[in-house]
């Protein structure tokens, strides 16, 4: 039997939240990426809470077009300036299942770059 792409990205999703728990002190932050735009969260898991958001749909972001990777740096920036702006400066990554590749190492990495420590 062949497993389909979303199975597989399905299975490291699960095999990477086993792991990867967002608290108080040190919220989660999530990647989710579609073919059209990328999407990012800060979110403590114990309070099952979104602390602060950002993607490409937001009009801040100024990004007319989500699948490429300036406009997941852009996210990146505007989700560290978020959540700095709510005193949150250390996270833990989500990469959503996702291989830490492109966009989401892109916003990973302008994250990094405006702030945040993960």
């Amino acid at each position: 039997m062949k497993t389909t792409r979303r199975e597989s990205t399905r299975r490291r999703h699960s095999r990477v939240r086993r792991r990867v728990k967002g608290t108080s002190e040190r919220p989660r932050l999530a990647v989710f990426r579609s073919n059209q735009h990328i999407y990012a969260q800060v979110i403590d898991d114990a309070e099952h809470q979104t602390l602060a958001s950002a993607s490409t749909l937001d009009k801040d972001a100024g990004t007319s077009a989500g699948a490429n990777k300036d406009a997941a740096i852009t996210v990146g920036r505007l989700i560290a300036e978020r959540a700095i702006a709510k005193d949150i400066s250390e996270v833990v990554f989500d990469r959503g299942g996702k291989l830490y590749h492109g966009r989401v190492a892109a916003l990973a990495d302008a994250a990094r770059e405006a702030g945040l420590k993960f």
